[in-house]
């Protein structure tokens, strides 16, 4: 959306963000949802957490935070040895990220509408 400012003009945009908390604790947003989707294409949390700029024991923490308050296993892990390691989504994870990104693409979508019926209304 342009807007005209002293005579210049500028490109405004509206951002939204939602995540979950159960018991008033954050357990879900934008972050652990690139970490979970990372771990699904990489097949690694290591890989993961370093794709997406955070340690191995971070990832693990928001992991093991996220299964214990949600009441649902994630990952599978499989630990390493003469082949290494991996890790991959549960069908759980996967409808929870479904379900997740279907929440905040709505949200999205309701908070543009309302930012173009708003700021529309007052632009000439």
């Amino acid at each position: 959306m342009q807007f005209l400012h002293s005579g210049l003009a500028m490109d405004i945009k509206i951002k939204s963000k939602i995540w979950i908390e159960v018991g008033g604790k954050p357990v879900f947003g934008r972050g652990r949802r690139f970490l979970l989707e990372a771990i699904d294409r990489l097949g690694s949390i290591s890989q993961a957490a370093r794709e997406i700029n955070i340690s191995y024991r971070k990832a693990w923490g928001y992991i093991k935070v996220m299964e214990e308050r949600l009441g649902l296993k994630l990952i599978d892990r499989q630990t390493g040895g003469r082949h290494g390691g991996g890790a991959a989504l549960t069908n759980d994870a996967r409808d929870f990220l479904k379900k997740y990104e279907a929440i905040d693409e709505g949200i999205r979508e309701i908070v543009d509408d309302r930012f173009n019926s708003m700021f529309r209304a007052n632009d000439s």
